[in-house]
């Protein structure tokens, strides 16, 4: 028996002077959680250990913390809009640490699980429910709205909860709607481009419509002026057309019963 207890003790003295080590890296600090096996208490070292190799007692947990600004997503399906439109966007809050003794003393390893996420997601939701659809999916003020909003949310629990967080950036996705309405706006789009095509054909229609009235107007003028009748005015313009069409040489013409007229040399 008392060579058993011996070798027990031998056992657990050797252990302490082996020892473990805690080396954290760039970036990260290690904080020390002392749980003692035998004698005095436990609890949080008041001292993080920085970059570099420590040796700490075996049963004491180093637990690493990132001191770098670290990066949470929230995904959201079917929240709906002002308006009632189920709505599937993500939402990002990064955050830095600035106390990782005081995180793990007070808050523990799981600190955003337990004190972020879910007021994170809440703040979020609120914020999202106050626009509709049409804001938040297209219109980047909604969005820009939405991300302060939320922000100030959050920096006011973050200081009344006592997390020793630095809040870094909160980004709110553009909102994705469902298939349905996607389709319709499709439509809807497809829509006001055929009748926008139809307003440019009407109006370039209106146009010739007005040249030629126009033109028709200037020509009775000319007919009234020249003191022609509308069929002298016709054969005025018979005479005009064969001169510009023969003049260049392209045309034979028949003498006959019923008057001159030219036929067209085609070419071959």
């Amino acid at each position: 028996m008392k060579r058993l207890t011996l070798n027990v003790f031998l056992l657990i003295t050797a252990i302490f002077l082996v020892g473990c080590n805690a080396s954290p890296d760039a970036g990260h600090e290690a904080v020390l959680v002392m749980k003692p096996l035998i004698f005095g208490h436990g609890g949080v070292d008041s001292e993080p250990i920085k970059t570099g190799l420590t040796f700490i007692a075996p049963t004491t947990t180093a637990l690493v913390v990132n001191m770098q600004p670290q990066q949470f997503q929230v995904h959201f399906d079917d929240l709906m809009s002002s308006d009632g439109v189920p709505l599937d966007f993500d939402a990002v809050i990064r955050v830095k640490i600035v106390d990782s003794v005081s995180l793990i003393k007070n808050f523990g390893p799981q600190w955003y699980e337990n004190n972020i996420e879910k007021e994170f997601a809440n703040r979020v939701r609120q914020a999202v429910r106050k626009h509709g659809m049409n804001e938040t999916a297209i219109s980047t003020v909604a969005i820009d709205a939405i991300d302060q909003e939320v922000s100030d949310a959050m920096e006011k629990y973050i200081s009344g909860a006592g997390l020793p967080l630095k809040l870094v950036q909160i980004t709110v996705g553009k909102a994705n709607p469902p298939d349905s309405i996607k389709s319709q706006r499709i439509a809807t789009a497809a829509e006001q481009q055929r009748q926008l095509t139809e307003q440019q054909r009407k109006l370039a229609e209106d146009q010739r419509m007005s040249a030629e009235n126009s033109r028709a107007k200037a020509d009775n003028a000319y007919r009234e002026s020249m003191q022609l009748s509308p069929s002298q005015f016709l054969q005025l313009e018979q005479i005009k057309m064969m001169h510009d069409v023969c003049g260049k040489g392209g045309c034979t013409f028949l003498v006959g019963s019923g008057g001159v007229t030219p036929v067209l040399d085609v070419k071959k």
